[in-house]
């Protein structure tokens, strides 16, 4: 098995992932960019990182789910809003790649995927506050607050930042 990692590990510092076939190395997924009225982004503090990193909710589509699906079930998971408090602003037209560290490729799904693509969603929050629900049967976050585009490239794990800045020139219009 040590062998197949180091071939791996060859491979994903001699080729770009633009170059590999997405649909086998990466998992597939969805990610929301959830804004308040006020244009701020909705963000968790994972509950399995002891840093300061802050994401916004994501997660992996099932097989055979729908992206559309996998949004509203991933946004509730994680943050507890229902579909109702909710209005889809914009999907993003393609889908966005990155990859995990290579320490952390084998810790997270079973050490198939390289990392993650995902559609992404720009979502606006239409509810009270109190539909915030971190606690629910698998807690991701273990708090949550709003904050500005501007401070959100310089929250989250620098693994991520070349796929957030993808997804805030995606749908900057709209902040």
């Amino acid at each position: 098995m040590e062998f197949v990692w180091e071939i791996r590990k060859f491979f994903m510092q001699s080729i770009q992932p633009s170059q590999i076939k997405p649909d086998y190395l990466y998992r597939s997924g969805v990610g929301i960019m959830l804004i308040n009225q006020e244009k701020k982004i909705f963000v968790g503090k994972r509950i399995d990182n002891n840093s300061d990193a802050w994401q916004m909710p994501q997660g992996g589509a099932d097989p055979g789910e729908e992206e559309d699906v996998a949004m509203f079930r991933e946004l509730h998971e994680e943050t507890g809003i229902i579909s109702s408090a909710v209005k889809v602003i914009k999907k993003s037209s393609g889908h966005f790649y990155y990859n995990l560290p290579y320490n952390l490729q084998k810790k997270f799904w079973g050490g198939k995927y390289l990392g993650q693509k995902q559609r992404w969603y720009l979502a606006e929050f239409a509810g009270d506050e109190s539909l915030i629900n971190l606690r629910g049967e698998k807690p991701e976050f273990s708090d949550w607050k709003w904050i500005e585009k501007d401070q959100l490239i310089g929250s989250i794990v620098g693994f991520k930042r070349g796929l957030y800045r993808d997804v805030i020139k995606e749908f900057l219009e709209h902040l």
